[in-house]
């Protein structure tokens, strides 16, 4: 390496690349191998695939499976239930194709080794409708070494940074590139086909932890909006980025309530013990309409019920644990809920004197995050399954964006919630499914330009060369006249996501006003990037993912705006327009950023219900 940018880049050619190892990657490449048998097949992750991506830590439960074999639901039933949560915005077609595979993936695994709970006769013990428990701390590793099996070869530590367009045409993709995390390496890949399947993102707004607690998120810290950020870049067509979720959660440690709630039953009250989504349901109908009556009441208006008690002074939330932890048995799920994939709670729960077997314990709701696989749907607009898609949400093959040869699945596909892990490792298998005839399809690669890779070879490095080259203007520990170092520029942005796009700070709400604000700070830091420096590879890598952070907000925050309605109270609002508008708003918000003029286009897209 020579004054921060190496000298001789490391150029892998492939057929099929895939960005991220987290579920969806790693079901992409099992499928990916299962189909192309003699492709060369690259797995591109940042850190390790063993431990990497949302279930890093490992779950309790997993939350999307039919039971199909034991007739308990049908994918039209779960098509049902996600747009009921989704206030009846979600492409069908996406979600009852996840559904009517989601069963094999999780009977792999559990031929794979993953322990599932089972009742005397075999059958899986559920926790909710759509969940099954699991002993999970490994859930992540077992799933790895049938992706690391599949591929053949899966590069680990390196950070992609930017897509390649193909050099005779912009709306085809060609590779990837980025850097190694641990040598500083430059790789090139060159592929025939791209499957995105990064993760979404935290941090882009201010999270509740701060201190010693700053950086503890319900969703990981290490996703950082690439699954979106690759592909706005590079023009792709997106959808529902302004559906960002905000969860219910274990106060402090963001513990999932899930078991408690689902298996064991608890039940959540106002600190003078009363049912506040009993007492508020009224009020909710005059503004969400009959939404209000669904069953079950969809997360968003939990969220709303519960914010609005906070806000009039009859907090805590309290669940009340102690009521339903009366034997050893319950007791042990409690726990594992936790120490199988939150183990912070646990120490939490620890370091502050709380028993919940004995007493109730505090919920809150945490700060906003932008993903499409789990209650929301931020994402991609993806061509949909040829047997099911109404013709304008199929223009070519399953899961493909409308970047040529590009496919996303996981969180970078928006229009379909509520898949989880196992729905994520499916919808990896379904894109790679159509990769692989694409890549059948066409078997010419498409060409690279010697000259994009040279330009973004200088510029994926120039926070490095920035520092070195003003180094002898530091003075002490991150205080420069001249540079912007990643943790510094981050805070800017959280802060202007906080107070501007409806974060905890301003109890989620936002307008016109606000928003036009916001955008305009968030321009004002795009151009500060050009100042970012990076004293080693990790800050390198820290400063890229504040680059795919900002990509990211800044869709956030045209979405919002562009919707005048508060479709989904409890996960933002809009003050200006406070209700849900079915009359004018019932459809997709897209939009698309030209790359070549540095416009943003956004429109709506019609909702076809298919069930």
């Amino acid at each position: 390496m020579e004054d921060g940018v190496p000298s001789s880049p490391t150029v892998v050619d492939c057929d099929l690349l895939i960005v991220g190892g987290g579920f969806a990657g790693c079901g992409a490449a099992f499928e990916a191998r299962y189909w192309g048998r003699d492709l060369k097949i690259v797995v591109v992750e940042k850190a390790a695939i063993e431990r990497s991506g949302a279930v890093a830590q490992g779950l309790s439960a997993i939350n999307c499976y039919m039971g199909m074999r034991w007739g308990e639901n049908r994918p039209e039933d779960f098509v049902r239930y996600v747009r009921n949560d989704l206030m009846g915005l979600s492409r069908e077609d996406l979600v009852y194709d996840v559904a009517r595979h989601v069963d094999s993936s999780v009977h792999l695994f559990d031929e794979w080794g993953l322990p599932i709970f089972t009742d005397a006769s075999g059958k899986y013990i559920r926790e909710g409708r759509w969940q099954v428990m699991i002993h999970g701390e490994s859930y992540k590793p077992i799933i790895a070494e049938a992706a690391r099996a599949a591929a053949t070869q899966v590069d680990e530590h390196v950070l992609i940074t930017h897509l390649l367009p193909s050099a005779s045409d912009p709306h085809r993709i060609a590779g990837a590139v980025g850097f190694s995390v641990r040598d500083g390496t430059y790789r090139i890949y060159r592929a025939r086909a791209v499957i995105v399947a990064a993760g979404g993102a935290s941090h882009l707004f201010r999270p509740r932890s701060s201190g010693e607690g700053w950086g503890r998120t319900w969703y990981p810290p290490w996703s950082t909006g690439s699954a979106y950020a690759l592909l706005i870049r590079l023009g792709a067509e997106m959808t529902q980025m302004e559906n960002r979720l905000v969860v219910t959660r274990f106060k402090d440690g963001y513990g999932p309530v899930g078991a408690f709630f689902l298996y064991l039953k608890a039940v959540a009250t106002n600190a003078a013990g009363e049912n506040y989504e009993v007492a508020r349901r009224p009020s909710l109908r005059e503004r969400v309409g009959a939404y209000a009556d669904a069953t079950p009441l969809p997360t968003c208006l939990r969220n709303d019920l519960m914010l609005r008690e906070i806000l009039e002074g009859r907090g805590p939330i309290l669940m009340h644990t102690e009521r339903v932890i009366d034997s050893p048995e319950k007791e042990t799920v409690a726990w594992e809920a936790f120490l199988n994939m939150t183990v912070g709670q646990a120490v939490t729960w620890a370091a502050q004197g709380t028993d919940p077997s004995r007493e109730p314990s505090e919920l809150i709701l945490s700060e906003p995050y932008v993903l499409g696989s789990h209650a929301v749907c931020a994402g991609a607009w993806t061509s949909g399954p040829a047997d099911l898609s109404p013709e304008d949400y199929r223009w070519g093959y399953n899961r493909m964006t409308t970047i040529v040869g590009l496919f996303g699945a996981g969180d970078t596909v928006g229009g379909s919630a509520h898949k989880f892990s196992s729905g994520s490792f499916t919808e990896g298998r379904l894109a790679a499914k159509g990769a692989i005839r694409f890549l059948a399809d066409h078997p010419e690669p498409a060409p690279v330009a010697d000259g994009t890779v040279e330009s973004l070879r200088a510029a994926v490095f120039a926070p490095l060369v920035r520092y070195l080259g003003s180094r002898p203007k530091v003075t002490s520990g991150v205080v420069h006249p001249d540079l912007l170092f990643p943790d510094q520029a981050l805070h800017r942005l959280e802060k202007i996501m906080d107070e501007y796009g409806g974060g905890v700070g301003s109890n989620y709400t936002t307008n016109d006003h606000l928003l036009g604000r916001g955008l305009a700070q968030l321009g004002h830091l795009k151009q500060d990037l050009a100042a970012v420096g990076a004293a080693d590879l990790h800050q390198l890598g820290r400063a890229w993912e504040l680059e795919h952070r900002v990509w990211t907000a800044e869709s956030v925050l045209r979405h919002t705006r562009f919707r005048t309605e508060t479709r989904w109270p409890g996960y933002y609002y809009r003050a200006d327009h406070p209700k849900v508008d079915d009359e004018h708003w019932h459809c997709f918000v897209n939009s698309v950023y030209d790359p070549a003029t540095g416009d943003w286009r956004l429109f709506t897209r019609p909702v076809h219900a298919l069930i």
